[in-house]
């Protein structure tokens, strides 16, 4: 595996350098290519509802919540690592290196130390770094995903593609009390970000999918992810009225992809649906329930940290529906609010043959909007915070 990856790469790394795709890396890939190019090339906004960040949203300060843990994992990673490997692994936490991930399954752009080159000890510590930031159903969750892509591997034949330890981890700043710093996974179906500054973490993009979502054969037979938020969303789409439903539901299909994708750091998303002081008690509880879902892949004391926020911007928060809704058809649900955005889908196959959405290809992605994706507007605090200091030094 590892010699069929590195002559792979050398291929990636060539169309990384801006030189042309060769043939067979045209379509997706190139059309991948040349939408990072387009976003990188733009200063970084966040994704707003109108083009406008709404300010005043986010705050430095301190939350009670150590992050000790993840500092000592990542510091034991790279203490795992020689020189030259540590050096690849390595950026600056002000790099544009977070935001070049893509879910695309060829190595388009990646970056970091990889999984599959690490010898045991060094892939357990940089699995590591994701037990100590994830909750136990976090990490769970991006495990179940990785050995998807292990079965992915299995029914196609292309290892070279699709494997367990195809996945970057990178290390942006140096691990600190008091100096923004973070860790980025990039890989297929699993993209998770998480920048720390002080004690607060924002751990978005996050993006979690799977193709296919169950295996009944093979190496991890018996492996199932995303049932509960499509079970969740599904329960309170049934749950509501006729009059809710025509303000929830607002297109009768699917897009083919979560508008808030690799290189939409930017992306313009109107709110839409129905609004949850529209809902009624029951419901309401349903739709935190949703949201919980997805906050609770971080750390428990960092997730009722986000959970306390997103309750503070209730009713400025959006569900809407977009596909079936009874029988076993495929759906797309979104949660929206000024500091959290929820997109679940329905996708076609890709390694698989199935040209129409089905509920075996699944996408969601989690942001942060009107600014803090990447904690950048923390980050840049933090900034005008030391630049002020250090006039009056």
């Amino acid at each position: 595996m590892a010699t069929r990856l590195r002559d792979y790469n050398v291929r990636v790394r060539a169309i990384s350098s801006g030189r042309k795709f060769p043939e067979g890396l045209s379509g997706n890939a190139s059309r991948m290519f040349e939408n990072s190019k387009t976003s990188l090339a733009e200063d970084f906004k966040g994704v707003t509802s109108d083009g406008t960040v709404v300010p005043g949203l986010f705050s430095l300060g301190k939350t009670g919540q150590g992050t000790r843990p993840i500092k000592n994992a990542v510091n034991a990673f790279l203490a795992s690592l020689d020189p030259q490997e540590r050096d690849a692994a390595t950026f600056p936490v002000d790099g544009d290196e977070w935001r070049k991930w893509s879910n695309i399954h060829i190595f388009l752009m990646r970056h970091g130390a990889v999984l599959d080159e690490m010898n045991s000890v060094q892939r357990d510590l940089a699995l590591g770094v994701l037990k100590a930031s994830l909750s136990s159903k976090g990490y769970k969750l991006a495990r179940d995903i990785m050995k998807l892509n292990y079965a992915i591997g299995e029914i196609t034949g292309k290892f070279e593609e699709y494997d367990e330890w195809l996945y970057w981890l990178s290390i942006m700043g140096t691990p600190s009390d008091d100096e923004p710093w973070g860790w980025q996974i990039d890989g297929h179906h699993v993209i998770i970000n998480t920048l720390i500054v002080g004690d607060q973490l924002v751990m978005t993009p996050a993006f979690l999918g799977s193709e296919p979502v169950a295996v009944y054969d093979g190496k991890y037979a018996g492996t199932h992810v995303f049932e509960e938020e499509e079970t969740a969303g599904l329960k309170l789409a049934l749950s509501l009225s006729k009059d809710q439903r025509s303000k929830a539901v607002i297109s009768d299909t699917v897009p083919r992809e979560v508008f808030t994708t690799a290189y939409r750091d930017n992306f313009e998303l109107k709110y839409e649906g129905i609004r949850y002081d529209e809902l009624a008690g029951d419901q309401q509880a349903m739709l935190l329930d949703i949201i919980g879902l997805y906050v609770n892949v971080t750390r428990p004391e960092h997730a009722d940290v986000k959970m306390e926020e997103v309750k503070r911007h209730l009713n400025e928060t959006y569900l809407a529906w977009m596909g079936d809704i009874e029988g076993d058809g495929v759906f797309y649900y979104r949660v929206h609010s000024p500091v959290i955005l929820i997109e679940f889908d329905h996708l076609p196959g890709i390694a698989l043959d199935n040209d129409e959405p089905s509920r075996d290809h699944i996408h969601t992605v989690v942001r942060t909007p009107n600014g803090n994706d990447y904690s950048k507007d923390l980050l840049r605090q933090h900034r005008q915070q030391e630049a002020h200091a250090h006039v009056y030094v």
